[in-house]
């Protein structure tokens, strides 16, 4: 981490004082650095209407990058497409994520920190997670996408509390209505868990399925950070201080008509 803040300084550095970046993409083939450099010479020429040309060598040819976010959101999506629901809590989940489900849902969301975005299908409500200012049964769905980890651990100015992820998820629990849909990723190992002070938690399979056990599993996936890609539980890291994701997808049982 050290190392890569004083890159991107010295990178800055180049950038602001001499007009170009060091070359950071050292995989770039000979031949693609040298039709840079006749294609940079072409560009210096035949700028106009543009006053002056800068390098700032980049070298990202091949397929479209992926990495975990691209899986969780994908999870989420797709659950979200299936079930359709008319109300929906969002709780930390990735906030490009939400603005780009605000286009065809309306979503609350919560968050320790305050935000003032004016978004039409938006409503923002400021408090913590293990203490949700909403009545009970109120949502079609919770979703909450590498947040649950974090809550508690102070990282986000929300108060030290270490058994704030499972208030939380109580809490999540309590304003979905039964028949309604829990959807949410988490980080997973088949090694010991652990926490990352004060970055996040890391679960074991059990201690996520004890969160859940009074919810029904609709479908659930994993992926693993050395695949990049989905996988099966089989193929979860157990090394030490590694972790992979799990995605979930969690029904609220449907309370019984009493005659």
């Amino acid at each position: 981490m050290i190392i890569q803040i004083l890159y991107r300084k010295i990178n800055t550095f180049f950038a602001d004082f001499l007009g170009f970046y060091i070359i950071r993409n050292n995989n770039a083939p000979k031949d693609f650095k040298k039709e840079y450099d006749l294609n940079f010479a072409k560009a210096q020429e035949n700028k106009a209407p543009f006053k002056y040309v800068k390098k700032a060598f980049r070298y990202d040819v091949g397929n479209h990058p992926e990495d975990y976010k691209d899986f969780e959101c994908l999870f989420a999506a797709d659950a979200i497409a299936y079930l359709n629901p008319v109300t929906i809590l969002d709780i930390g989940s990735y906030r490009h994520f939400i603005m780009g489900l605000l286009a065809h849902y309306k979503v609350t969301s919560i968050d320790v920190r305050e935000r003032s975005v004016d978004l039409k299908n938006e409503t923002i409500i400021t408090c913590d997670s293990k203490n949700i200012q909403l009545p009970n049964n109120s949502y079609d769905m919770i979703l909450s996408i590498c947040a649950i980890e974090h809550f508690g651990l102070g990282r986000y100015g929300d108060t030290f509390d270490l058994s704030a992820d499972k208030m939380a998820i109580a809490e999540m629990k309590r304003v979905l209505k039964p028949g309604g849909h829990f959807v949410f990723t988490i980080p997973i190992t088949k090694g010991q868990p652990f926490i990352a002070f004060n970055a996040h938690r890391v679960y074991s399979y059990d201690m996520i399925k004890a969160f859940c056990s009074d919810l029904e599993l609709i479908c659930h996936k994993f992926y693993s950070y050395d695949l990049n890609s989905f996988c099966t539980y089989n193929q979860i890291t157990y090394k030490k201080n590694r972790f992979d994701i799990f995605c979930g997808c969690f029904r609220k049982q449907m309370i019984p008509h009493i005659n």
